[in-house]
């Protein structure tokens, strides 16, 4: 028999090592849980640095928008455990965020009409296409609204959330974290993954870890675009050079030769390709055909409409006929190509060394200057005539005519297009057309480079620092 003592001791013995056991399996589970969070978060970890390393890798291979944006969605929604994802972006029209990329299986985050619902109980590609295709405007829903706030939020029921009141429809709790996107103090769009779990769908440390990944991968898509855009603007620098370069070719290398004449001419373009143009004709019986140009607008489309325009003109030149008539050939040929919103100003001009004159028709172009010296006046001379390009033919072949000059040895004759005239200072004051005629009278004595150098040095100096706004052309025909 046990005395009492003994009976007592044996109870607290079995009840102390209960408890123990008890508290020994519950550090045990705690321990497992503890193993299995430090596991997650492991692996959450890791796959965070794939997916940072994989964007890095992926910026330096100037991936295009969408590209880059189905990279970090899919990503994000692998690093978080996410069922889905969508990024957005702001749209080219104001106050619209564009689709850039929505998860296969992501949870719808905008609106969804009923018609669009019904068809999807048959079609569920009728969805996908919508949540891909649908613009949201910005401050409207959970993605609107998203793109306007300072910072990242969690939603743990997406039904109960204010912006679900949007036409969205959800049978099941849906968990969304949403960031705005912003690079440079510029807000570039909203990012936010999906999940049905509802409240359970993410804990706070995987909400750090989105507000971590959606600050990173708006960086990545601003670098991107930024490193693109210094690419695109070096690749058609390039280009431009090499029109420039092609340009400068089809332009005169040298004065002309012409009994009884001296002629000099430059071009001096406002961008890397000039809309003016300046060209010397060889024609039958000894003559010299002289072309002055301005086409509406500058960079490529006026240079690539400069070549055509040039190309015609000495191939309808080489006819030998009467300017106007010249033009109103050009004119016929080149109305269909043109676009609506450009023209061509020229003034074609022919020197007779037989005769000593020079007879030329002016297509809407700035007039002509005339020095006689005899006098030490400059005349100014403007034949009627319309822009090329304006009028299909009947008209501009009634309204443009010819006008024929005799020129005595020492006159002189001056051709320049609006870039000289218009040249702006400081103030805003034009160069103007009584500077221009000051200008090419003090020089004329002195010859055609004389002029031409003279005209293009006080241009530049009356601009001062301002920049040049506009193609500058100037053609100088001296007679001997």
């Amino acid at each position: 028999m046990i005395d009492e003592p003994t009976a007592w001791t044996i109870a607290a013995s079995l009840a102390v090592g209960s408890v123990l056991l008890m508290a020994l399996r519950n550090q045990r589970r705690r321990a497992k849980r503890i193993r299995e969070k430090f596991r997650e978060m492991e692996g959450e970890e890791e796959r965070m640095f794939t997916f940072l390393h994989d964007l890095g890798l992926a910026i330096g291979m100037e991936p295009t928008d969408g590209a880059l944006s189905r990279m970090i969605v899919e990503g994000v929604v692998d690093v978080v455990g996410a069922e889905g994802g969508a990024i957005y972006h702001v749209a080219n029209e104001p106050g619209f965020l564009n689709p850039a990329y929505v998860s296969e299986h992501c949870p719808p985050l905008v609106a969804v009409p009923e018609d669009v619902t019904k068809r999807a109980e048959s079609d569920p590609r009728a969805l996908e296409s919508h949540l891909r295709l649908a613009r949201v405007a910005v401050g409207e829903g959970l993605i609107g609204q998203g793109f306007t706030s300072a910072e990242a939020a969690l939603v743990g029921d997406l039904r109960r959330h204010p912006a679900s009141a949007d036409g969205a429809r959800y049978a099941d709790a849906v968990a969304v974290m949403v960031s705005p996107l912003r690079y440079a103090g510029k807000d570039i769009g909203v990012l936010a993954v999906a999940d049905r779990k509802g409240a359970e769908g993410f804990s706070n440390n995987d909400f750090a870890v989105f507000r971590s990944v959606a600050e990173q991968s708006a960086f990545a898509i601003g670098n991107a675009r930024v490193h693109r855009d210094a690419n695109e603007k070096k690749e058609m620098e390039g280009e431009m050079r090499n029109a420039r370069e092609v340009q400068r070719v089809l332009l005169p290398q040298e004065d002309p030769v012409v009994a009884g004449f001296r002629v000099n001419g430059t071009n001096l373009p406002a961008k890397i390709i000039s809309g003016d143009y300046y060209d010397y004709i060889e024609l039958p019986r000894g003559k010299l055909g002289v072309v002055i140009a301005d086409v509406s607008g500058k960079g490529v489309p006026a240079g690539l409409l400069m070549a055509m325009c040039r190309s015609l003109l000495r191939a309808v030149a080489l006819a030998d006929a009467s300017p106007s008539a010249v033009l109103a050939a050009v004119n016929r040929y080149l109305f269909p190509d043109i676009r609506e919103d450009m023209f061509i100003s020229l003034i074609y001009a022919v020197l007779d060394p037989a005769d000593g004159t020079m007879t030329f028709s002016r297509a809407g172009h700035d007039p002509a200057l005339i020095f006689r010296k005899a006098t030490g006046i400059v005349e100014v001379s403007k034949p009627k005539g319309m822009a090329l390009g304006i009028d299909g033919g009947n008209v501009f072949e009634r309204v443009t005519k010819d006008e024929t000059i005799t020129l005595e040895a020492g006159d002189c004759v001056l051709l320049y297009t609006d870039g000289v005239k218009e040249a702006a200072n400081g103030s805003g004051e034009e160069f103007g057309l009584e500077r221009l005629s000051r200008s090419f009278r003090a020089a004329a004595t002195m010859g055609a480079e004389a002029i031409v150098k003279r005209v293009q040095e006080e241009v530049g100096s009356f601009s001062g620092e301002r920049p040049q706004m506009d193609d500058v052309t100037i053609v100088a025909i001296e007679k001997r």
